[in-house]
């Protein structure tokens, strides 16, 4: 699959088929991940695959927003260590989710993004997966089949984009580049 399709054509899945994901495809999803891009090429990140049903519902009982792991095969919880990059190990770790969610969706999987860490549900789910309390939790993916299709709408560039300075909306077309 293309880039810009797949970005363009990922949604958030919150309803998986009761389908195994098939190794091969995991394995090609971590294998993505582990080329994110990170500030100093530091790769502050560590991954935790979450197959077992008895653990993903554990979590997704605390997750406020995370109900449906429990649907979900597989969960990959990814932690990231600030001593490696005290400055930027928050945004790593978002690309390294991104990563994630973008891979799935070209071989076929659903994905969708779970945060909201409070203190007391971060480190409760630490716990869970015995993540060190020296690393922080920036997401947990849920990842599966989908059962369902998502549907997205999006803002028109005009209304995202300014030119040259804020506020300077401009439509630009092949002609006024010149």
């Amino acid at each position: 699959m293309d880039v810009l399709e797949a970005i363009k054509s990922r949604r958030s899945v919150r309803k998986y088929k009761p389908i195994p994901v098939e190794d091969e495809k995991l394995n090609r999803v971590l294998e993505a991940v582990r080329w994110a891009p990170s500030a100093g090429n530091r790769q502050p990140w560590e991954f935790v695959v979450v197959k077992d049903s008895g653990i993903r519902k554990e979590i997704a009982e605390i997750a406020p927003y995370g109900k449906f792991i429990m649907e979900a095969p597989i969960t990959i919880a990814v932690a990231v260590d600030p001593s490696k990059d005290p400055t930027h190990y928050v945004e790593d770790g978002a690309i390294a989710a991104t990563h994630i969610l973008l891979s799935a969706h070209a071989l076929g999987l659903g994905s969708c993004w779970v945060g909201a860490f409070g203190s007391t549900y971060e480190n409760d789910v630490k716990r869970i997966l015995g993540i060190p309390t020296s690393l922080r939790i920036v997401a947990l993916v849920a990842l599966g089949y989908p059962a369902e299709t998502g549907t997205s709408m999006r803002k028109e560039l005009k209304e995202l984009v300014h030119h040259e300075s804020y506020g300077r909306r401009v439509e630009r077309t092949e002609k006024s580049k010149s």
